[in-house]
């Protein structure tokens, strides 16, 4: 059972992390030069934008916290983020980061909660074995967002060069139709209806705005999400720019495209099959077994 002295030793503990807390925020802070520069860039600038808007509008309980753990935390505490998953993705830091503070919360209170019902069934631990996993299944819950968003940009980038394939050759007849290269990149995002074609719709419209060149808009974009796949049709759009005919590098690109996705589903299924092989092979087994147990227990009786 849980004696006075535990629970006096948990009160100073509490009291004395409640003075730390309060000496810690009333220290003169020292700003970090690297994260100065980039909450003044112009994606520190948009974020914070989209954090103010997440605010002024009926946001989630999470996105509001993450807001609120942004303002009061400094980059370092939240390690390593997965910058361009996120941005692949599209999903906000703010709301990236609130959902890695409530993993951590409730990873933080189901310890203690399970103690409190199997102490109100009779089963007393120790006072280390909540606090332990507490701390352990807050840290483990904190970086499942990483993890999940991680997954979720592997498929996307899967799916993204799939559907990639499909535009080269759409941009490769409007070339050959006559379009410019301009025109002919547009009109082809215009074509699809899945989010790929949006996403790089949305990119080239933003470039006619700003006076960018539609590959030079594509390279940032590839840079910004990770997809090298990206940055060689934009390689190869830029040769359009001085007149050459890209109608067969467009038709190769695509077909290289398809022929990687299909040998990486090939290998997806190859390795499901080996996966299958094992319970296959222990079903054949009990089979074999039920079969020739009957006789095994005749020839034993007659023995």
């Amino acid at each position: 059972m849980t004696t006075g002295l535990q629970l006096a030793l948990l009160g100073g503990g509490l009291f004395a992390a409640g003075i730390a807390l309060i000496v810690w925020h009333l220290i003169p802070a020292q700003p970090d030069l690297a994260d100065v520069l980039r909450r003044n860039s112009p994606e520190g600038v948009k974020q914070q934008a989209a954090a103010d808007a997440a605010i002024s509008t009926d946001a989630g309980f999470a996105e509001r916290l993450g807001v609120w753990a942004l303002r009061r935390f400094p980059v370092a505490v939240w390690g390593r983020t997965p910058t361009k998953e996120l941005a692949l993705l599209q999903i906000s830091l703010h709301r990236y980061f609130g959902e890695k503070v409530v993993f951590a919360l409730v990873g933080l209170l189901f310890p203690p909660l399970v103690s409190y019902f199997l102490i109100v069934s009779g089963v007393h631990l120790p006072v280390a074995v909540p606090v332990l996993g507490s701390l352990g299944l807050a840290a483990g819950l904190f970086f499942l967002p990483d993890l999940n968003a991680r997954d979720d940009a592997r498929k996307a980038r899967k799916e993204f060069a799939r559907a990639l394939g499909a535009y080269c050759d759409l941009v490769a007849l409007e070339r050959l139709g006559g379009a410019g290269a301009r025109q002919a990149m547009e009109m082809a995002a215009e074509i699809g209806d899945s989010w790929v074609f949006r996403r790089v719709g949305e990119e080239l419209s933003r470039s006619r705005w700003n006076g960018k060149a539609p590959w030079d808009a594509l390279n940032a974009l590839s840079d910004e999400l990770g997809l090298p796949e990206l940055a060689e049709l934009a390689d190869v759009m830029r040769l359009s720019k001085e007149g050459s005919q890209v109608y067969n590098q467009l038709r190769a690109r695509s077909a290289g495209l398809r022929a990687a996705t299909l040998s990486e589903e090939l290998s997806t299924a190859n390795a499901a099959s080996e996966r299958l092989s094992i319970p296959i092979g222990l079903l054949a087994v009990m089979f074999v077994i039920i079969m020739i147990t009957p006789s095994l227990l005749n020839l034993m009786g007659g023995l």
